[in-house]
């Protein structure tokens, strides 16, 4: 009897141990968190060696194009992604039934139009080839660019849903090309100009103040980029503990130290 009592004890201090171990692990769940290369991913970096300070792991998922990063946040492989503005992921979500939301703003990321070829706007001849984002409403963002820089008028009212067919004056007779976003930088070599994502810009290795010509204003609404979640997710305490780090003084200090103004915290 006296055996089977000490191996019952062994057993019910196995099970203790492995209880704490499991909730151990449960307290060390990481959150999955994806960004696009370039500023998004090196912001959440930083935001995640902060979440470290205060016991919230992170793990930062970096990817090369827009639509990913969605399709992953909405089929569960991420927990939060932050890449886009809400115009986006409200296409996103009319376009695949999905339910993401926004959990917060992140980063200042500003639209503009860059050239290898010329030095100023004033300088791109009739029938120059400019390339803009081939989604639908970076493809409108780009074209509102445009627009605000005096090269085309749009018919009035389109806003970032507009399309090549809503452009109703084109003076200098423009060629304007889609192409997918993330490759608008290698387009430079072979088009006279191109509307491009500060994103992409940086994580390209260009200079935005060398090969930059028009920015987009700092008040547009399509410049102030998201922390995205599933709708069911927006209340769970982890991910918005994430987002009050992301909005959090040493991260705004990590962007304006790292960025110089070029990218900026769009949080209050």
């Amino acid at each position: 009897m006296q055996k089977n009592k000490k191996v019952s004890q062994w057993l019910l201090g196995a099970a203790l141990v492995l209880g704490l171990t499991g909730c151990g692990q449960q307290e060390e769940a990481v959150l999955k968190v994806g960004a696009t290369v370039g500023p998004h991913a090196q912001v959440v970096e930083a935001v995640a060696r902060e979440a470290e300070k205060q016991g919230l792991k992170v793990e930062v998922i970096e990817f090369s194009d827009y639509i990913t990063p969605n399709a992953a946040l909405a089929d569960g492989s991420l927990d939060l992604n932050s890449y886009q503005h809400l115009p986006f992921l409200q296409t996103y979500n009319a376009n695949n039934g999905s339910h993401l939301v926004s959990m917060g703003e992140s980063i200042l990321m500003r639209m503009g139009i860059y050239s290898k070829t010329f030095n100023s706007l004033a300088e791109l001849p009739d029938h120059a080839r400019i390339a803009i984002p081939n989604d639908p409403t970076n493809g409108g963002r780009g074209l509102l660019l445009l627009a605000d820089a005096n090269l085309i008028t749009l018919k009035p009212g389109v806003g970032h849903k507009a399309t090549l067919s809503d452009i109703v004056e084109n003076p200098k007779q423009l060629e304007i090309i889609e192409i997918e976003a993330a490759q608008l930088p290698r387009s430079l070599e072979d088009v006279d100009a191109a509307a491009i994502t500060m994103n992409y810009i940086m994580s390209s290795g260009l200079d935005p103040k060398e090969f930059g010509l028009y920015l987009e204003p700092k008040d547009a609404a399509l410049a102030v980029m998201v922390v995205a979640a599933r709708e069911a997710d927006k209340n769970n305490a982890d991910y918005q503990k994430f987002v009050k780090i992301y909005q959090s003084q040493p991260v705004r200090d990590f962007i304006q130290q790292t960025f110089n103004g070029t990218i900026e915290p769009a949080f209050q």
